[in-house]
């Protein structure tokens, strides 16, 4: 008989109390620094794309939410240091349940997410991202891709060497060889 009155108790208890808004829009709260919200297609340091267009993201994705459909490099149209890159890359934010299991899958590191979670829209056409709207932008030094590769003769310099030519040529790789 008395838990009504003690259910009517909570509910006049918080009827009064100060309501906490927050002003979405125009002030919104940071989020955490490692969050994943959306996803990134990176870059090498020259501007050459990471991806590789293996398509493990998309094996690995439980939704469905990933298409990639690989393409074969060139010596005149140079998108990627191997042999293929990520030619069509698409990701159906419509499916996608931010699991990172794509992420986990990415051998070369290409796919990342970042922290930028403003998703929603009213059209489901805009929810589907390209290759073009997941890429990295071009940081100072980088140049457009199609290019030749400038960090070296052949992807095993991108892949095992290239964070130490990037900082400094004439740094020391682990194994103690000199990096030309």
């Amino acid at each position: 008989m008395f838990d009504a009155f003690k259910g009517f108790g909570v509910t006049f208890g918080t009827m009064f109390k100060k309501v906490v808004t927050e002003q979405y829009p125009e002030d919104f709260r940071p989020t955490a620094p490692r969050y994943h919200g959306r996803h990134q297609l990176n870059r090498h340091p020259d501007g050459l794309e990471k991806c590789v267009g293996c398509e493990l993201c998309a094996w690995a994705c439980p939704a469905d939410a990933i298409f990639v459909e690989g393409g074969n490099n060139t010596e005149e149209e140079r998108y990627s240091p191997g042999e293929r890159y990520g030619k069509d890359y698409q990701i159906n934010y419509l499916r996608c349940i931010g699991c990172g299991l794509c992420v986990e899958a990415c051998p070369t590191r290409s796919l990342t997410m970042i922290n930028f979670y403003e998703l929603a829209d009213d059209d489901r056409q805009h929810l589907i991202y390209t290759k073009e709207q997941l890429m990295a932008p071009l940081l100072p030094g980088m140049e457009q891709p199609p290019h030749p590769m400038r960090l070296g003769d052949d992807e095993q310099d991108y892949y095992v060497q290239a964070p130490a030519q990037a900082r400094d040529p004439e740094v020391s790789d682990p194994v103690g060889e000199q990096v030309k």
